[in-house]
């Protein structure tokens, strides 16, 4: 007999991480646009099975385990800091891209974002369960090429408009504005009042979108003195 609720809650999971998986495919992109063309789709399929695969773990570790106090701010902020780091610009010298920033680097930025800004897909996709793990393990798997395929739709944009890797910072700082907003500690104080969720976010955007472009004229300013 078929279980309805079974597919239901795997459906739930699947869209879970399709809507939710925006922000990894952005991530993904602007992780791997540093690499040497050949090297991007070994850094973007293992950095995005790595971080399925540390999710998986963690949204079964978050069935049974309760929310950690100031997990959101915490998350946030680092957030914020990774979306900053992306769009600083390295050299523009090929080998010196090779030598410096490497696959490693990469997959290791991928998992470490997926970490960080996955705490509200874990904590959904765990409630989707209805606890039961194979649910998670599947419908986590099944989000995979999508995440693939997604982040390299980004990379193909980002590639011809350099320009749209402040978007995507922009992106990520808005979820990490979320992540802040989420928190029960600074919840409590704005307590739904959309405005003050407008400025929160439009400062984080702001911030990042000053720190990026501050250290790339100084990077700018170096290589033309």
């Amino acid at each position: 007999m078929i279980d309805l609720q079974y597919i239901w809650s795997f459906l739930m999971i699947v869209i879970i991480d399709i809507v939710l998986g925006g922000d990894n495919a952005i991530v993904i992109a602007l992780a791997c646009r540093k690499l040497p063309y050949k090297q991007r789709n070994i850094a973007i399929i293992f950095g995005s099975i790595t971080a399925i695969v540390l999710r998986i773990i963690l949204t079964i570790c978050a069935i049974f385990v309760l929310k950690v106090p100031f997990l959101h701010l915490i998350g946030g902020i680092l957030l914020l800091y990774i979306a900053c780091k992306l769009i600083i610009q390295e050299e523009d010298n090929l080998s010196s891209i090779k030598e410096n920033y490497t696959v490693f680097h990469a997959i290791r930025t991928i998992v470490f974002a997926d970490l960080v800004m996955g705490i509200d897909n874990v904590l959904a996709i765990a409630g989707a369960s209805n606890g039961k793990p194979s649910l998670v393990i599947l419908g986590l798997s099944i989000s995979i090429p999508i995440i693939i395929w997604g982040s390299k739709i980004v990379l193909w944009f980002l590639e011809r408009y350099p320009i749209l890797s402040f978007v995507g910072a922009s992106v990520l700082s808005i979820t990490a504005s979320k992540m802040v907003i989420d928190e029960p500690f600074i919840n409590q104080y704005i307590n739904g009042r959309n405005e003050m969720e407008i400025i929160v976010s439009s400062s984080c955007v702001i911030f990042t979108i000053i720190i990026g472009y501050y250290f790339n004229n100084i990077r700018y300013r170096k290589r033309t003195s």
